[in-house]
């Protein structure tokens, strides 16, 4: 019974040994002259601006992650839309558009919940953040104009 596991045993041992020869004569083979230009960080051709660690901001995860959600809803409904007509014919028709609608409510529930939660802003407004929506309150106070438009009153008068 062990005689049957030894070829897998081979297949794994080749494999290793593969990716071990390919490693060697690629480091035999291949040129090695590193200089500081070599060694920068690639962006797309361009010169590097800033530090290439930097913390990005977790919505654009979110926002992909409900992408992901959205579009594996749609993998799982196309193939249940094209056998639909079948299941009606066998008088499943009910069963079928009701496990359905119970699929797309639950992650329509889902989408609500994200959405009120405002994950779905690309840039959310802070409280106090000036940057922010006009109806959050900010701490940074508006410069007055006003006292300039009544000396140009006063000027205009005399």
């Amino acid at each position: 019974m062990l005689m049957a596991y030894a070829s897998v045993l081979a297949f794994f041992a080749v494999a290793g040994g593969f990716v071990l020869v390919s490693m060697l004569a690629g480091t035999l083979i291949r040129p090695n002259n590193p200089y500081s230009e070599k060694r920068d960080t690639y962006e797309c051709g361009e010169a590097p601006v800033g530090p290439a660690w930097f913390n990005f901001n977790p919505r654009f995860y979110i926002i992909a992650l409900i992408f992901i959600i959205f579009d594996v809803e749609i993998a799982f409904i196309y193939p249940v839309a094209r056998v639909f007509r079948g299941w009606v014919a066998q008088g499943h028709g009910l069963y079928a558009f009701v496990e359905i609608f119970t699929f797309v409510a639950i992650l329509l529930l889902g989408l609500v919940y994200v959405w009120k939660k405002g994950d779905l802003e690309w840039i959310r407004a802070f409280k106090g953040d000036p940057r922010g929506a006009e109806d959050v309150t900010s701490k940074i106070k508006a410069p007055d104009v006003a006292p300039a438009a009544a000396t140009e009153r006063v000027d205009r008068a005399a």
